[in-house]
């Protein structure tokens, strides 16, 4: 299987089987919890890191689109100072309008430690993300206690992030999966395919299209190995 794979022609949505759907969700409950368990003294740990480092609820809360269209709030620990919101006051015009096109930057000022040109890779807000740590959350959270997430699928995005980068048939598919904390593009290509090169498009859909368990037990192993060995990591 490549990174650079391409969704078949046909965009029309097809709700997956049974035989699909019921054992996924037995696995997802299984994992999500084992992982939360062995996770729990790593996250007290954080939870108190950021708060110490930048006090504040620790945790951040975000409406995303989920399956189907219905919203989703998505919990994650928090990796920016507070007040990241104010995008104008925090962001240079260059990095304001790359943001507004990938919703995301290489060295961003606003996580939490960020000092001087470079401390995007570095810093402590930096370190949690480059290591999926401020995923960790949504084990509990999102799939176990809500069920609007699957350990693997299409990462939920921002309604304008769908609008912006899918067309309308393209988004029906796209919401026609439930979304995951892992899925094909953050563990085979994560920040190296972008919208602009429609690669991440690509690859989102290539996942609904043709998700599997065998699909999603590839995808989990090499998630594990992309968080290890950094990369597509910032």
């Amino acid at each position: 299987m490549k990174a650079n794979e391409t969704p078949a022609a046909t965009m029309s949505p097809k709700a997956a089987p049974k035989s699909y759907i019921l054992p996924k969700r037995v696995g997802d409950v299984l994992l999500a919890l084992l992982l939360s368990l062995l996770a729990a003294p790593l996250m007290l740990l954080v939870t108190v890191l950021v708060f110490l480092r930048d006090p504040g609820n620790p945790f951040f809360l975000q409406r995303r689109v989920g399956q189907d269209g219905k919203p989703l709030l998505l919990l994650k620990f928090r990796t920016m100072k507070r007040h990241a919101d104010r995008l104008e006051d925090m962001l240079t015009p260059e990095e304001l309008e790359l943001y507004r096109t990938e919703y995301k930057l290489n060295d961003d000022p606003r996580l939490i430690g960020y000092k001087k040109p470079g401390d995007g890779r570095r810093c402590f807000g930096a370190v949690l993300r480059r290591t999926s740590i401020d995923e960790l959350p949504q084990l509990f959270f999102n799939v176990l206690l809500r069920g609007d997430m699957s350990m693997v699928g299409p990462r939920p995005i921002l309604a304008e992030e769908l609008a912006q980068h899918y067309t309308e048939e393209e988004q029906r598919l796209f919401l026609s999966a439930k979304p995951g904390v892992t899925g094909y593009w953050q563990a085979y290509a994560r920040n190296t395919a972008c919208y602009t090169d429609g690669r991440r498009q690509e690859m989102e859909l290539y996942y609904v299209q043709n998700r599997s368990h065998a699909l999603d037990i590839r995808i989990l192993f090499r998630t594990v190995v992309a968080v290890l060995s950094k990369v597509g990591a910032q």
